[in-house]
């Protein structure tokens, strides 16, 4: 066959040309650099290998403690306790103080309305009675009032004050009022006119009778308005209510608010009249209060204003 014979005659002719090894190969020499490096000097320190480089043969390479460190450590921490503590409460925090309302702020007309001490609240007597003081006196004389002197009236916790006060026992000559009135002399002296000048004629065109007293219901009274507010005029004895008159022929005419024909007729007159002389006027029919009688005062008044209802 000549592909075997081929393939022998390769062959051989390789096997004629390789190279004939050595039977001993020489080791080659190391090299100072590549040779083992040499052990540090003396006198150079070589730090000690780290914990986790170089476990210790009692620990464990993979980092945990041994057995008797783990009971060690074990010990040193405190145990927890049994029942967990509980956490202190946190303080509460402080309420902010509760937001007191403002007052409402009064409007501007209540304001100018605030009423300032009436002056005549400090009056007291001199030692020398004043001059106009005694001239009032000597005009009361004249129209035949009776009269007699009493002590001041004073009282600085509410105010009322009448430094020279008189109480009147008759409006003139055969004319009475009942019971006496304590008043300053101004208001007596007004009084005494009006029932001389006013009453007195409007009872005989009327009635064909004389004014033979008069019944007073209040004079000077320590007080301040109904309702409050300023001082009453009665608290200065500048004041007097009339609540009859009475005629000589025995008529009483009673003021009020539903009288007869004939009373109303002399009732409206004289109280129609009273507005001018008297600086306040108020009867039946101003409120409840006056319902019953006839207030008239001299009541101190801007540019000498009057008041009537």
């Amino acid at each position: 066959m000549a592909l075997p014979l081929a393939a022998a005659i390769l062959f051989a002719g390789a096997a004629a040309q390789a190279p004939e090894l050595p039977d001993t190969v020489p080791v080659p020499e190391l090299n100072q650099s590549q040779s083992v490096q040499q052990a540090p000097p003396a006198n150079v320190p070589v730090p000690e290998p780290r914990p986790a480089d170089a476990p210790k043969p009692d620990q464990p390479a993979t980092g945990t403690l041994s057995p008797e460190k783990s009971d060690q450590h074990k010990e040193s921490r405190p145990e927890p306790p049994a029942i967990a503590p509980t956490p202190g409460e946190k303080p509460a925090e402080a309420e902010p103080p509760p937001t007191v309302p403002k007052p409402p702020e009064k409007p501007a007309q209540a304001q100018e309305k605030e009423i300032p001490p009436d002056p005549r609240s400090a009056s007291v007597p001199q030692e020398k009675m004043p001059e106009e003081e005694l001239a009032c006196r000597r005009r009361l004389k004249s129209m035949g009032v009776d009269f007699e002197e009493r002590k001041a009236e004073h009282d600085a916790a509410v105010g009322c004050s009448i430094p020279y006060p008189i109480a009147l026992k008759t409006l003139g000559k055969s004319l009475g009022i009942s019971p006496e009135a304590e008043l300053n002399c101004g208001m007596a002296e007004a009084a005494a006119r009006f029932a001389a000048d006013i009453i007195q004629p409007a009872a005989k065109a009327e009635f064909g009778a004389e004014l033979k007293s008069i019944g007073q219901a209040s004079a000077f009274v320590c007080r301040h308005r109904n309702g409050g507010g300023k001082l009453s005029e009665h608290a200065f004895g500048n004041a007097l209510d009339i609540a009859s008159f009475t005629l000589s022929n025995g008529r009483k005419i009673d003021v009020g608010p539903v009288p007869s024909e004939k009373d109303a007729k002399f009732l409206n007159a004289v109280r129609k009249a009273a507005c001018g002389p008297f600086k306040t006027v108020l009867g039946p029919g101003s409120d409840a209060d006056h319902s019953l009688h006839l207030h008239l005062d001299l009541a101190p008044r801007r540019n000498g204003g009057t008041f009537c209802q």
